[in-house]
């Protein structure tokens, strides 16, 4: 027997980025009256389709595609599909999106417009609904914050005309003094936020000029520090489970499936084979 289908909501707001207004929705008959946010709409069809009039004509969604609206901009909202529509959905005040643009010195020419309504671009919006993933599934700020920067840009860039940011340059110093910290907060890191504010600079300059120097984001380097930490402490016979706890994984089967993806095994066969060595 098929499960029927049933209209479902999931709104919050992410901490990590200033409390941008989130939403997670699939409706079957919901049908939006003309209105306007006071912020950006930014949201991606994950199946069916939408349909909505804005700026004086209807345009149609389809799943895969992403919908933008300008603060202040009158629309509506309802099902083109039988099967309705989900979709993720980004409300951010204008200010969110600019302060991305500051940091890389790329707002002086005021608030980014969107031209078009529909846009199909497969990259950018697997980039944002994963966005959505990591800030509905409570990822660590430092993580949450870069992602956010990165798909910011990208649609500026790529949808708002914005020019090109300046290289990053190298800053030695900054990294290593980034790399110490995150070093000695493994089990509970600093945001990108934080992380920036203590070798002065701007976050999204930062994340460039880490990145550029080791290969990989601030969050992607913390991981690969914290598994070789892991394997440290599994081999002066920890259990998998305090390791867990020491090193701030969110538990014992967090630990395993990054583990695993990294190294090929559980932490429990690699902790009983050097013990056996």
């Amino acid at each position: 027997m098929t499960t029927p289908l049933r209209e479902q909501t999931h709104l919050w707001q992410a901490p990590a980025l200033g409390d941008v207004e989130m939403l997670h929705a699939r409706y079957l008959q919901q049908r939006f009256a003309p209105h306007v946010h006071e912020g950006y709409v930014f949201t991606v069809i994950e199946s069916g389709a939408q349909r909505f009039w804005h700026r004086g004509s209807e345009h149609l969604a389809p799943v895969g595609s992403m919908v933008l609206i300008n603060p202040d901009e009158l629309h509506t909202g309802a099902t083109a599909h039988e099967a309705g529509w989900r979709y993720r959905g980004f409300y951010p005040e204008h200010e969110r999106v600019t302060r991305v643009l500051d940091e890389l010195e790329l707002g002086r020419h005021g608030l980014p417009r969107f031209a078009d309504s529909v846009i199909q671009d497969p990259a950018l919006a697997a980039a944002f609904s994963q966005l959505h993933r990591l800030c509905e599934s409570g990822a660590s700020a430092l993580e949450q914050q870069t992602a956010w920067r990165q798909a910011v840009l990208a649609l500026v860039q790529r949808h708002g005309h914005c020019a090109e940011p300046a290289a990053p340059g190298n800053e030695p110093l900054a990294v290593a003094r980034a790399r110490e910290l995150l070093e000695s907060q493994l089990a509970d890191p600093p945001s990108l936020e934080a992380l920036a504010a203590a070798v002065n600079l701007s976050p999204f300059h930062f994340a460039r000029v880490f990145r550029q120097a080791t290969g990989l984001p601030p969050h992607a380097w913390l991981k690969q520090r914290r598994l070789a930490r892991a394997r440290e402490l599994l081999r002066s016979g920890l259990s998998a489970v305090d390791v867990a706890l020491t090193l701030g994984f969110a538990d014992q089967s967090h630990l395993n499936r990054q583990f695993k993806q990294a190294y090929g095994i559980t932490p429990g066969v690699y902790r009983q084979a050097c013990l056996n060595l």
